[in-house]
C-alpha cells in the first residue's frame, strides 16, 4: 500500500460516513451498527467493519500476456579463403544474372542473411540458394541495414510487401515495396 493511500483511507471513511448520516440520503449505512457489532466473531473493533468489507471484496485483477517474437537477420558472412589465387585460376566467368518476377512474401525462416547494394536495394540471401532484391521505400537508406535487420514474425511466418517492417540496428524503419529474384542467365 503507497503511503499516500496510507494517509487517504481514513478521510475517504469520514466523508462516505458523512454522506451516509445526511438526511434524505439513499446511501447504504457506513458506519457500523450495534446489530452487526454483535454478530461479530473475530472479536475486532466495530469502527474497523468498513476496512474488512473493503477486504472482503473480490478484487478484479487483469493480466495481460503478450507474447512477441522478433527474428534477427544477421549480415551476410564473409567467405574466408585460404588460398585466393589458387581460386582465381580456377574461377569460372561469372554469368551474367537479371532479376525476375517474385511473389509478395518470403518467409523469415528462410532468410540466411542480408547485404545492402549500392542502387538502395537489400539483398537476402535465402537457405535454399536463391537471392532476392527487397527495395525499400523512397525514405529509406539501404545502407542502415548494414548490420542486418530485425523483423516482428507475424502469425505466418512471412515477410511480405508493404506489411511488416524492417528494423534496423541504427533505427531505422522501413517497409519492403517489391521484391525481385535474382538469376543467372
Amino acid at each position: 500500500m503507497s503511503s499516500l493511500s496510507v494517509f487517504l483511507a481514513p478521510l475517504a471513511l469520514l466523508i462516505s460516513a458523512s454522506v451516509a448520516d445526511a438526511p434524505g440520503s439513499d446511501a447504504p449505512h457506513l458506519v457500523p451498527r450495534a446489530d452487526i457489532a454483535e454478530t461479530q466473531t473475530d472479536g475486532a473493533a466495530p469502527g474497523w467493519l468498513m476496512l474488512d468489507a473493503l477486504e472482503a471484496a473480490a478484487i478484479n485483477q487483469q493480466v495481460r500476456i503478450e507474447r512477441r517474437l522478433v527474428v534477427r537477420i544477421s549480415p551476410r558472412a564473409p567467405i574466408v579463403r585460404q588460398n585466393m589465387a589458387a581460386d582465381i585460376l580456377t574461377a569460372p566467368v561469372p554469368a551474367r544474372t537479371v532479376e525476375r518476377k517474385f511473389g509478395k512474401c518470403v518467409p523469415v525462416n528462410g532468410i540466411a542473411g542480408v547485404q545492402p547494394t549500392r542502387d538502395n536495394r537489400l539483398m537476402l540471401f535465402m537457405r535454399d540458394q536463391r537471392v532476392i532484391t527487397a527495395r525499400l521505400e523512397k525514405s529509406c537508406r539501404a545502407n542502415d541495414f548494414y548490420s542486418g535487420f530485425y523483423v516482428e514474425r507475424s502469425k505466418d511466418g512471412l515477410l511480405c510487401i508493404d506489411r511488416d517492417k524492417l528494423h534496423s540496428r541504427t533505427g531505422a524503419n522501413c517497409e519492403v515495396n517489391r521484391m525481385r529474384q535474382v538469376v543467372s542467365e
